[in-house]
């Protein structure tokens, strides 16, 4: 996927569609010149409706889509005949998506699901015509309720990838090369920082035929919460993923002190991304000899499952996707 198709947010002006007003009308013929009434009510107006598409992975189809405006219902007729509804403005989106009002931040609704579909702003329903408002006293209503309006607001659609193993680290720390190893994903792998520019995702293969889906975040330094680096414009995919997986190269000055970091990135974004399974995964172990491991193992993290790897050589995989797995698959308390 190119850097420039990956699009996760967009911000656009909706309004649903107003409600067609009622008729007022009598019903007049050669053999009954003075009818009684007969104006029908008018149409509802169309909804902006969201609906999952597991065949889209960004929204790109909608980022020069500033304004978009639903059609209004059509004023009731005679002869008691309802006007007609608005078309429906139906917007396929990624499985992930979350629609939030930009100044409350509030969440409107998420798609989750495939062919799910959530009514973003109702349509406007459409007013009575002046046959509805007969009465025994009142036999000859001349007025009709005009249409309900429609609703206009800016709303945010931005994604959320959807995965169940989120990499968390520094860029270089062997992100994207693990999952170029235990997937089919090929993901752009460089020897310089903010290599991986999109999220990317695969589908790693565990054993008697299961598997998980991985996600390649790019990667967090220190502030990112605050805007530093890319900032916060990746950290929301985290935010979906059931399990953390961080990961800090062998040759890190201070393990403890960059998973800390890390750590406190994660919470400063979302707290709630504490409470989130986490394993700690200690990369690139191919270049270092293996008494290193013991000499290292006093300063690692204790409150997390910790495991050795390298992708390169292939090493500690399938101890690490065993932890992986138990993780994802843990009671929940």
């Amino acid at each position: 996927m190119a850097d420039q198709n990956f699009v996760d947010y967009v911000k656009i002006c909706f309004r649903s569609g107003h409600g067609g007003p009622g008729f007022v009308h009598f019903f007049r013929s050669k053999h009954n010149p003075k009818g009684g009434p007969d104006g029908g009510n008018g149409g509802r107006g169309a909804h902006i409706i969201l609906r999952g598409n597991s065949q889209l992975w960004t929204l790109l189809h909608l980022k020069y889509r500033k304004h978009i405006y639903a059609d209004n219902g059509v004023t009731g007729g005679e002869s008691n005949c309802t006007g007609a509804d608005g078309k429906d403005i139906i917007l396929d989106v990624p499985l992930g998506t979350v629609a939030v009002h930009p100044e409350t931040g509030e969440k409107l609704l998420e798609i989750t699901q495939h062919d799910q579909t959530e009514i973003l702003l109702a349509g406007g329903r459409g007013g009575k015509g002046n046959a509805f408002f007969t009465t025994s006293t009142n036999q000859a209503p001349d007025y009709a309720q005009p249409g309900e309006p429609g609703i206009e607001d800016w709303i945010i659609l931005e994604l959320k990838i959807l995965a169940d193993v989120g990499l968390v680290g520094y860029p270089n720390a062997g992100k994207s090369t693990l999952l170029s190893v235990v997937s089919a994903a090929k993901p752009k792998i460089a020897d310089y920082a903010f290599t991986t520019l999109v999220p990317n995702l695969g589908i790693v293969s565990y054993r008697d035929n299961l598997s998980f889906v991985m996600a390649d975040i790019p990667g967090i330094i220190e502030g990112a919460h605050a805007g530093k680096g890319i900032g916060t414009r990746f950290l929301r995919h985290i935010e979906r993923t059931s399990v953390l997986l961080f990961m800090i190269p062998c040759d890190s000055a201070d393990i403890q002190k960059e998973y800390q970091v890390l750590s406190n990135e994660l919470h400063q974004f979302n707290p709630e991304l504490s409470d989130k399974p986490r394993i700690l995964a200690i990369t690139k172990t191919d270049i270092v000899e293996a008494e290193w491991k013991d000499l290292i193992k006093n300063e690692l993290p204790t409150d997390i499952p910790c495991v050795f790897i390298s992708s390169v050589a292939q090493q500690g995989l399938d101890e690490l996707k065993d932890l992986i797995w138990q993780q994802l698959h843990q009671p929940l308390h």
